[in-house]
């Protein structure tokens, strides 16, 4: 199978394949995979969602809801569900697809745990390759479920243009079970269950999160974070939700906030492969010969794809 004509044409089959092969711990496979890569050209028209909250508080089936919006919108989507607990057992993530039925059955939506390679919180260097490997198939919008727990949301805050952070009542507890720095890093706080007996806890969460003083200052300099209730179950809220998100990218491509953000991530990736490759040290050898802009560039103008070069070194 020619992997790089066949994800143009959007096969879903050869982008499972490519993902394999971009998720691998084979050298072979890595090559492979980069070299793939480097032959797609890069997508500033998708849009990167990272959507994040504790276990219970409903992501799988906010996702269900909110990926069918986007549908809507004749938008094709891609979720990548990030588990710690995924390498070994798989459980959680074939649960979440069990959530998604809808989602699933659509030919213009692609579902697919992430590997975590090991990697504290599950997010690694791997699965910014599988964003890009989606995009090159043609999806519009990019979702990153992650577990909510800690390290990860502050690498996926690396790697997508808006974060979610989803949260259900008893918000003073919440906080206690989510680190400050995430909430920090959330553009949306999204209290779920706004439903039943529920609506009048919703309500008094919504004013406690916008209250707090962190939820008041300015993230990428042009936007404020927004609180909003919604109900996956009785499919209110969500709308609000994908009008609020489209809102931040229009305001963030209107003063080029978006591709300057993006290329401000690759440099990030770019450096935190050097450094697990070559280490601090050496790291800091480059960038006092100012060897280290090179690199940034080449690999920025895909002359070379960054491993290539730290093979070079």
């Amino acid at each position: 199978m020619d992997l790089y004509s066949e994800i143009i044409k959007q096969n879903p089959n050869a982008l499972s394949k490519a993902i394999t092969l971009a998720e691998s711990n084979l050298e072979s496979d890595n090559i492979i995979s980069q070299n793939l890569i480097s032959q797609f050209k890069k997508n500033n028209n998708s849009v990167r969602i990272g959507i994040t909250g504790i276990p219970g508080v409903g992501k799988s089936t906010f996702i269900e809801k909110f990926g069918q919006t986007f549908l809507n919108q004749k938008k094709k989507v891609a979720i990548l569900a990030i588990d710690p607990s995924s390498e070994k057992s798989h459980g959680s993530i074939l649960g979440d697809k069990s959530r998604m039925n809808e989602l699933s059955a659509n030919k213009n939506v692609f579902i697919r745990p992430s590997s975590n390679s090991g990697d504290l919180g599950g997010v690694s260097n791997k699965t910014k390759d599988c964003i890009l490997l989606c995009e090159a198939a043609g999806f519009d919008i990019i979702i990153i479920e992650t577990v909510g727990v800690g390290q990860s949301e502050t690498t996926v805050s690396k790697l997508v243009d808006i974060m979610l952070l989803l949260t259900i009542t008893g918000a003073g507890d919440q906080l206690q079970g989510i680190k400050r720095g995430i909430i920090e890093l959330a553009h949306l706080i999204i209290v779920t269950k706004d439903d039943g007996d529920n609506k009048i806890k919703t309500k008094e969460a919504v004013l406690e999160f916008k209250n707090t003083s962190s939820i008041n200052a300015p993230i990428d300099d042009y936007w404020i974070p927004k609180v909003i209730k919604c109900s996956a179950q009785e499919n209110t809220g969500i709308k609000e939700v994908n009008e609020l998100v489209n809102q931040f990218i229009s305001n963030a491509k209107s003063d080029n906030y978006f591709e300057d953000k993006r290329l401000k991530q690759e440099k990030f990736w770019i450096h935190k492969i050097i450094k697990e490759e070559i280490g601090n040290r050496k790291f800091k050898v480059l960038d006092s010969e100012n060897r280290l802009c090179k690199i940034e560039k080449e690999v920025i103008d895909d002359k070379k794809n960054i491993y290539e070069i730290i093979k070079s070194l």
